[in-house]
């Protein structure tokens, strides 16, 4: 089966109307203000992904959701309209893994430093990263937020959100052909039509309240289960980069 990019085109204007999850429901606004949406510009086209915010000027979503041009917002929940919660912040530089493949979806996790640093709100937060004893197993419930396509491509402007259970890893092995158990989750009960959809790459999987996954690609049809980028096993590049580009900045 052919990975389907959760990246979706971005043709939003003002009044418009953009895409959701599958299986979920609106989120409370502002209920997760760690919630970044990705502008990028990529072969001459804007598209969208999802992110989230986990320093004030850095923020962490999928390697495939680069672009010769990049922004955030922060703070939204109603993409359709400018709410005064947004804070919108240009992307100074993109650090996708030096190891990802563009071919197999590997270490599909990027590092966005924003132009400046964000203020923090009531609906502008932090993620926090997990610590080495956080991890993830198999019947665990945890959730996952975005502004992609629903059921049947509906479409909504509204953040939602949906819970998913992790799954064993020959669950995504037998879907696709290039899964990886040690950088990758795979998440989402394939008995149950609740799954991230087109536009949610580069979200958070938060389980305990803790970032654990990046929505990383999934089937044609929105079926589950999908392919989540692990970031546990990312950790020390993602510290490693964070902290290099922040020395590059102090006086």
């Amino acid at each position: 089966m052919q990975p389907l990019l959760l990246l979706l085109a971005f043709h939003l204007l003002p009044g418009t109307i953009a895409e959701e999850i599958i299986g979920g429901h609106e989120a409370q606004p502002h209920s997760r203000p760690y919630m970044a949406l990705v502008k990028l510009l990529q072969d001459g086209k804007w598209q969208r992904c999802g992110g989230f915010l986990v320093e004030e000027d850095f923020v962490l979503t999928a390697a495939h959701c680069w672009g010769s041009r990049m922004n955030v917002i922060l703070g939204a929940h109603d993409i359709g309209l400018q709410e005064k919660t947004w804070q919108k912040i240009r992307v100074k530089k993109a650090i996708p893994h030096p190891k990802y493949n563009n071919m197999t979806y590997i270490n599909d996790i990027m590092i966005l430093q924003l132009k400046t640093k964000a203020q923090l709100t009531a609906a502008v937060g932090l993620l926090p990263l997990p610590g080495d004893s956080d991890q993830v197993r198999p019947r665990q419930v945890c959730s996952v937020a975005g502004w992609g396509l629903m059921y049947n491509n509906k479409t909504t402007s509204k953040l939602h959100e949906v819970d998913l259970i992790i799954q064993e890893h020959f669950q995504c092995e037998y879907h696709f052909q290039n899964y990886e158990r040690t950088s990758q989750l795979c998440v989402g009960d394939p008995q149950k039509q609740m799954s991230s959809f087109k536009g949610d790459s580069g979200g958070p999987l938060v389980c305990r309240n803790v970032a654990q996954g990046v929505v990383s690609y999934g089937s044609e049809e929105g079926t589950p289960p999908n392919v989540f980028t692990k970031i546990s096993r990312f950790l020390r590049w993602i510290k490693k980069t964070i902290k290099g580009l922040q020395l590059e900045e102090s006086p």
